[in-house]
């Protein structure tokens, strides 16, 4: 059974970078576009990168610039490197497959909490 296992969160002051890493069990990772999702306190999940098998990326307006997802597809390892992170970043961080509906359940997320 696939499994996704998020890490790499905690708590940072504004203008401040963490690196997430999402690392998965099973299945066959390399042919999934794979995403980096968030949800913050009272909102919905949204979809905030995503990166194909082959590498391309995309990101939501939001994190535009200060976001950078990456996949190592031998490990089975998608990233998210966050600089710049602002008070609104503040949220539950998810990966799952781009859609989610082709992908595992949901792990338990890496919380990341931006504040002076």
């Amino acid at each position: 059974q696939v499994q996704l296992v998020e890490s790499g969160g905690g708590l940072v002051q504004p203008g401040g970078s963490l690196r997430l890493s999402c690392a998965t069990s099973g299945g066959r990772f390399s042919i999934y576009a794979m995403g980096w999702y968030r949800q913050a306190p009272g909102k919905q999940r949204e979809l905030v990168a995503r990166i194909t098998s082959g590498g391309i990326t995309v990101y939501a307006d939001s994190v535009k610039g200060r976001f950078t997802i990456s996949r190592d597809n031998a490990k089975k390892t998608v990233y998210l490197q966050m600089n710049g992170l602002k008070p609104e970043d503040t949220a539950v961080y998810y990966c799952n497959t781009v859609p989610p509906q082709l992908g595992p359940r949901w792990g338990q997320g890496t919380q990341v909490t931006v504040s002076s």
